[in-house]
């Protein structure tokens, strides 16, 4: 099931590398090669990645959309 995100959008607004962006959030750059290609990820995982981007959980729909 894929799901729609803008974690690559909010990445490149913010001139991150995918390699960057995963050493922040502590997953690997394939795990995050594939969220942003949509595939679905782990409550724990969305949360790390949110972190990394500077955007708060409350805030998660910016990025996360379901």
């Amino acid at each position: 099931m894929d799901h729609t995100n803008n974690v690559k959008r909010i990445r490149e607004a913010k001139m991150m590398s995918k390699t960057e962006l995963a050493r922040l959030a502590g997953i690997s750059p394939l795990t995050l090669d594939r969220i942003e290609k949509g595939k679905a990820c782990r409550l724990a995982t969305k949360r790390k990645i949110l972190l990394a981007l500077g955007v708060s959980v409350k805030q998660r729909q910016r990025v996360f959309r379901q």
